[in-house]
């Protein structure tokens, strides 16, 4: 910045400008605000001060130079605060002289990340992103001492930037030595830490790669915003010269933009109670009125549903079940500690074309927080979290989907095109919606407490109705369980309901569109999600009755070791009733939302936990074996067992059959395929042509 004055002040005469504007300001009540926080100052230890742009209207002279010269005001500022300080608390004033500065909230001049550019440099500005990186803390010398030889000091204040000029002569004049060695007891020193600000998926234009801009911040803004934070940062925009190859260090002509942070306010969620909260999250009076006046509408229900992705025709039951993941229960915290999960996974797998994508698509759209990512674009260090080297060499956590998308909710579609490793990591994140990570000497336990809507394709193309769920997509089981619902997605071809889904599509593409008076606006219906998101309903005692009685009856089943329902599946059915309190705004959980909930998970069970063999419902299916495959299978190696006896002898495979059929769960075919099937899998072998042993 140029020494040139842009007003008639002078330094001193500014900061008096200052220091009167902060002793005379009056707020709306009538209390002298900035006072006050400088009275506070000393009792809470603090070192700044925050002042509220707004305030800075009555001072139009003062308000300007924030526009040509911020670093002048701010200097300003912090002589003014001091000597402010030095009439009340003059011991303490002169303990922080060096430290004392002011924080500004409100900034109007927001600017967009990828708005800064080197028209900016040396302005203040405004900018909201998501923090993905955050360095170590480390000392950044403000005013360092070196001694000679002969143990003379010398001086060097380091104003600006990051590089310090080591002295070169003594600051006694008589010395001659040229050699300094630093003195670091008698040096100060301040907190640093390097930020790494990321545009906010929902400012993204598509097809663009985000934006990102490195900030330094100091003193007690360090450790304040971590990974997955969303923020509004304050700051001046300055510039640090980046090595060129090929030219000397310190010549080059390239410089790189960096952000010096002045303040942090928290975008929505959490921080302070003076946070600004994201235009989706906000909810303005008139819209409150708004959306309570519609959560009394009587068909209200069927309303929500129908305006999720209201281009999609049918899906009736999944649409509902994804508003109910949007909403989620409340996370309960138990005595102990513990944590009891409110968020509600869905998963879809089905036939190619029947809209999954476009379900996803639209969930991110419309949920106040959401984050899409495809499978097979997916790592698991992308989900959960990486440890990354930064270009100085420290080792820096880099937060990953599921950590960014913290209390919302991650899309993930073509899950069955992930690697298994990488799938894996999501096992933690579904039950104990946490990330851990020990890598690179850092160990670290993140909050992932998102829900995860997945969508899979069946292993050939098509799903065979005929086999059961777990043949048909390719996933582990134990990531099968954790999903609450499960839907599969048909796509059968019927006369009368093709030809409602292509009148629906050809309708699309002209030029009237949808047909708009039954469907909430898109935004109104964010806001509606928003705002019910805070609800905490209580169950009600005949719900209680209702799911209890459900989760025995289904316990109890004719045969005996076939298993129904497990205790998840139980969580389950709470989670989904009171989600459906929250989406109707109720206070309580009553019968209709249980038995809505015990419905869904019924749906699920006749779809996709049959057991083909046996027709029954039979969650052995979702957990691996059905029952019917498990005791076909025991009876199998039983017969081979009994006709091998101790020596091993190879069994033809005549006899072998004929003993499968005695036992009147095979008949010939199916004895013969199975012994196909076990050679596949390996289970028996072919000792000699036509002879069989166990391996």
């Amino acid at each position: 910045m140029s020494k040139t004055q842009t007003s008639t002040f002078t330094d001193s005469a500014l900061s008096d400008r200052v220091k009167e504007f902060l002793i005379r300001f009056k707020n709306k009540s009538g209390n002298y605000t900035y006072v006050e926080a400088i009275d506070e100052m000393m009792p809470k230890n603090a070192k700044y001060i925050v002042v509220d742009y707004n305030d800075l209207v009555v001072e139009p002279e003062i308000e300007i130079l924030f526009t040509t010269n911020p670093d002048r005001v701010f200097d300003a500022f912090s002589r003014a605060i001091k000597e402010a300080l030095q009439t009340r608390f003059p011991d303490y004033a002169e303990k922080i002289k060096d430290e004392v500065r002011v924080r500004l909230i409100n900034f109007p001049l927001q600017r967009s990340l990828r708005q800064i550019n080197a028209e900016t440099i040396g302005t203040i500005t405004s900018v909201s992103g998501m923090v993905v990186r955050a360095s170590e803390v480390k000392p950044l010398a403000k005013e360092l001492v070196f001694v000679c030889p002969d143990d003379h000091p010398t001086k060097v204040i380091q104003l600006k930037g990051m590089d310090v000029k080591i002295p070169v002569v003594c600051d006694n004049p008589s010395c001659k030595h040229r050699d300094f060695e630093i003195k670091p007891e008698a040096s100060k020193f301040i907190d640093f830490q390097l930020l790494r600000l990321q545009e906010l998926p929902e400012d993204l234009p598509p097809g663009q790669l985000p934006h990102y801009i490195d900030v330094t911040i100091r003193q007690d803004l360090v450790d304040n915003a971590r990974p997955g934070d969303r923020i509004i940062l304050t700051g001046i925009v300055r510039i640090e010269q980046e090595s060129v190859a090929g030219v000397q260090r310190g010549h080059s002509g390239l410089y790189r933009l960096r952000i010096e942070g002045n303040n942090i306010e928290f975008l929505g969620g959490h921080g302070s109670k003076m946070s600004r909260k994201i235009a989706k999250d906000e909810v303005s009076p008139e819209e409150e009125e708004m959306i309570k006046a519609l959560s009394k509408s009587p068909d209200v229900y069927q309303k929500l549903i129908d305006s999720f992705a209201p281009h999609i025709q049918g899906h009736s039951v999944i649409k509902e079940a994804i508003m109910l993941l949007i909403v989620g229960a409340n996370q309960k915290i138990l005595g102990d500690g513990s944590k009891i999960r409110g968020d509600i996974n869905v998963f879809l797998v089905g036939d190619p074309g029947t809209a999954k994508s476009e379900m996803l698509k639209f969930c991110t759209r419309i949920a106040p927080r959401g984050l899409y990512t495809s499978g097979r674009g997916s790592t698991a260090a992308g989900l959960t979290a990486a440890i990354v080297k930064d270009k100085t060499g420290i080792m820096m956590l880099e937060a990953g989907a599921v950590v960014l998308g913290d209390q919302g909710l991650v899309c993930i579609d073509e899950f069955d095109k992930m690697k298994p490793e990488d799938r894996s990591a999501l096992h933690e994140v579904m039950e104990q919606q946490s990330a851990s990570i020990a890598k690179g000497g850092i160990v670290a336990t993140l909050n992932a407490r998102t829900s995860i809507l997945a969508a899979a394709n069946p292993m050939y193309g098509k799903y065979d109705p005929f086999k059961n769920i777990t043949e048909n997509v390719n996933l582990p089981i134990p990531l099968l369980t954790r999903f609450d619902l499960i839907f599969v997605v048909r796509d059968i071809p019927s006369k009368e309901k093709d030809e409602k889904i292509a009148r629906h599509i050809i309708k699309l593409h002209t030029p009237q569109g949808t047909d708009k008076r039954s469907v909430i606006d898109v935004d109104l219906l964010t806001k509606y999600l928003s705002y019910a998101k805070r609800g905490t309903p209580k169950m009600t005692k005949d719900a209680e009755e209702k799911i209890l009685e459900y989760y025995l009856q289904m316990r109890n089943v004719e045969s005996e070791e076939m298993i129904t329902v497990t205790p998840r599946q139980l969580e389950g059915i709470i989670r989904l009733s009171t989600a459906r309190a929250r989406l109707l705004m109720k206070s309580e959980v009553e019968l209709e939302d249980a038995e809505r909930a015990i419905f869904l998970l019924q749906n699920m069970l006749e779809d996709a936990g049959v057991d083909v063999n046996t027709g029954k419902v039979d969650l052995g299916v979702l957990q691996g074996k059905p029952r019917s495959e498990v005791s076909k299978m025991q009876l199998f190696m039983d017969v081979l067992r009994g006709l091998e006896g101790d020596n091993k002898v190879p069994v033809e495979e005549k006899i072998f059959v004929r003993e499968l059929e005695k036992s009147e769960k095979f008949t010939e075919d199916e004895a013969r395929n199975y012994i196909r099937r076990m050679l596949r899998e390996a289970s028996i072998y072919e000792s000699r042509p036509g002879h069989y042993n166990r391996v």
